[in-house]
């Protein structure tokens, strides 16, 4: 359903997987820190209802008019839909208990952010449909162990590893519901290594059936979503620049597909150096100058990761001032171990460098752009080395990895990955480091390469191999995502960032769209009660889960009943509650920027933990009572006051989902005045 808030227009992070639905269709390559899966799901259900993928997805509001986009709302609403009888089939599987699996359907029903987070595109409810699908599958496969090599027990465990695979696919965070998988089947494994009355013969099949089914089958179908990822995109985008000159290469509209250049670098060539780090780009400078108090007043130098006619460097000698352009001059290739001058072409000054601090780095050397039409100072010399383990006396275009070491200082050029501040046009900060390192910061290839004196060669020999490529982009999204939690994440605009701590108490929502009040307005909150009850269910299932492991420990006598709830609870519980902390407690070492909405993965245990430990203690309780009817009544008025509770803060807040207007809650005539329970929500 597309809530009144916000129809005909795009919401929060719409902007960004929407325009990556678009790049697929359009089949124009970019960069994300995400494996592709979601991305692609999402333009495939655009592109099969009719979205011609012309639409900007600029920024949040903006108006879809004659856009197609309910095809990739619908997708992602079905599949958020999904997450119910997921659930509820994984509950009931666990407790073997209708009202705890329904109790369970309800909570994911009315809770009106798990509503609102699956009726817009983004890779949330597509994430989460494989994790719970992951789940669902481990758990009926669980319950097949009497019955191993089946059919059904070969078609649950194959399941499973396809949903990894899915849940993987979409985000980094899928590893999570990897290692929940991995842990259960570690602990069957070893529980099957103790059976005596199996042989080690039927113990390694059971070893090779999951390692062919929940590592093998994972990694097949993994490789292959990258493989259609990189076939479909195969034009250039703006991802370009985050990856090497050989893949790029391969990119329809590249200004390296399809073209010969020469092989080796020669004096008097112009070219572009690309560095090798992830998002490094390639070295740069313009006219403008490094403000007053930031090292020597000098032309900046930086690192830039678009194509750009200010990225051209004519290579020279050291000394001699000959015109090398000149057709008559005799060729003269650059060697390794050279001491060479680099002119930028545009504005005919020297790279440069010396002990002036560099602008972020402080412990870094400043590189400026120095001298009047080539003629420079002793600063301006490099010394080039190939930094490969077979000697090449040769610097050849793309593949020779070169180094520059400053001759007076012996530092050497790098990017620092850091972004300048305005007066840098928020490019990157390239710096000379006095520490002799050999990392991907100080490594530099050579991309473009123009020389008319030079024969050319077809850079279809450099093509990589489909591994390299997959490699390539692993170590990018990697990168990426190291760096972004070790520096953080910019919020958008208008966006509201949280703790870890924040997300079981539901303490702040988040904006999906509408900022004042003359605008529809949807909140991405969690419904309080349910996760409330989620919360103080939590510390219910422990203080259940402890009483009922001493009791077995001290050899108290149960009833057939009671043994199977204490079955359910140190079994069921146990996977769920280990479902929610792995899925939780890691956000808690990240130093990137946190939303929301990443606490919804956890969220989705708790709400199984609450249906079967619900299910538990009121069990318990009507057992405590003599009269079976009297019990059967307290059992049932138990779930039935809890479904009327969940029903009716549905009812109170689902303005949140499908759009409030008016004035805002902290108004005191604002008619959901009344419901801002908490001064922290802004909705």
């Amino acid at each position: 359903m597309v809530p009144r808030g916000d129809r005909g227009s795009g919401s929060w992070d719409e902007t960004h997987f929407g325009k990556m639905g678009s790049y697929y269709i359009n089949r124009t390559f970019f960069f994300d820190v995400h494996p592709p899966l979601g991305k692609m799901l999402i333009g495939l259900a655009g592109y099969l209802s009719g979205y011609d993928g012309t639409f900007p997805f600029q920024k949040p509001g903006d108006r879809y008019e004659q856009h197609n986009y309910m095809g990739m709302r619908g997708f992602c609403a079905f599949l958020g839909s999904c997450l119910v009888p997921f659930a509820y089939l994984t509950v009931l599987e666990l407790s073997k208990s209708l009202p705890a699996a329904l109790l369970t359907a309800f909570i994911l029903i009315f809770d009106t952010g798990c509503i609102t987070l699956s009726q817009y595109i983004l890779l949330d409810p597509i994430l989460m449909f494989f994790l719970m699908g992951a789940v669902l599958s481990m758990v009926k496969c669980n319950s097949c162990a009497d019955r191993p090599f089946s059919a059904s027990w070969w078609f649950w465990l194959s399941l499973t590893g396809v949903n990894l695979a899915g849940a993987m696919g979409v985000k980094f965070v899928g590893l999570f519901v990897v290692l929940f998988v991995g842990l259960n089947t570690i602990s069957d494994l070893w529980g099957l290594l103790g059976d005596l009355s199996l042989s080690l013969v039927v113990f390694g099949k059971h070893l090779l059936a999951r390692v062919l089914c929940l590592i093998l089958l994972p990694l097949a179908l993994y490789m292959t979503v990258f493989a259609v990822h990189f076939t479909v995109l195969n034009k250039s985008g703006p991802g370009d620049g985050f990856f090497s000159s050989a893949f790029q290469s391969q990119l329809i509209g590249n200004n390296l597909h399809n073209v010969s250049i020469p092989e080796h670098l020669a004096y008097g060539s112009v070219v572009t150096m690309k560095n090798l780090r992830m998002a490094g780009g390639y070295l740069h400078s313009h006219w403008h100058l490094y403000p007053e108090g930031v090292g020597a007043r000098q032309q900046q130098v930086t690192a830039y990761l678009h194509k750009d006619l200010n990225n051209l460097w004519i290579i020279k000698k050291r000394y001699s001032d000959t015109d090398l352009s000149d057709p008559s001059s005799p060729v003269e290739f650059v060697r390794h171990g050279d001491i060479i001058r680099l002119e930028h072409k545009e504005t005919s000054r020297n790279l440069h460098s010396h002990r002036h601090e560099a602008p972020l780095t402080k412990k870094h050397f400043q590189v400026t752009g120095y001298g009047i039409n080539g003629t420079g100072d002793s600063n301006d010399f490099w010394r080039i080395e190939v930094m490969s383990r077979k000697a090449e006396k040769l610097i050849k275009v793309l593949r020779s990895q070169v180094q520059l070491t400053h001759v007076a200082t012996g530092c050497i050029l790098g990017s620092s990955g850091k972004t300048l501040p305005k007066w840098g046009w928020e490019q990157v900060e390239v710096t000379c480091t006095p520490y002799l390192k050999k990392s991907p910061n100080s490594l530099w290839n050579f991309e473009d390469h123009i020389n008319p004196k030079l024969p050319n060669i077809s850079l279809d020999v450099l093509k990589p191999s489909f591994a390299e490529i997959l490699l390539e982009s692993h170590m990018v999204m990697i990168r990426h995502n190291c760096l972004l939690i070790h520096i953080g994440l910019k919020p958008k605009d208008n966006e509201v960032t949280s703790k870890p701590w924040h997300w079981p108490i539901n303490y702040q929502g988040l904006r999906f769209s509408g900022v004042n009040e003359t605008d529809y307005r949807v909140y991405l909150l969690g419904n309080p009660v349910i996760w409330w009850l989620n919360l103080v269910t939590i510390g219910l299932y422990l203080l259940i889960a402890v009483s009922t492991a001493v009791a077995l420990k001290r050899g108290v006598q149960l009833t057939s009943e009671l043994r199977e709830l204490s079955r359910v609870v140190l079994r069921g519980g146990a996977q769920m509650m280990l479902g929610w902390l792995l899925h939780y407690l890691p956000f808690f070492m990240m130093g990137r920027v946190l939303y929301f909405h990443h606490y919804f993965p956890a969220m989705l245990f708790s709400s199984m933990l609450t249906g079967i430990t619900w299910d538990t203690l009121l069990k318990f309780c009507a057992g405590l009572l003599s009269s079976s009817t009297t019990a059967r009544k307290v059992y049932g008025a138990g779930f039935l006051a809890l479904f009327l509770l969940i029903v009716y803060s549905f009812y109170l807040f689902h303005p949140l989902s499908y759009g409030m207007i008016g004035p805002m809650a902290s108004d005191p005539s604002s008619p959901m005045a009344g419901l801002r329970w908490m001064d922290s929500w802004e909705f």
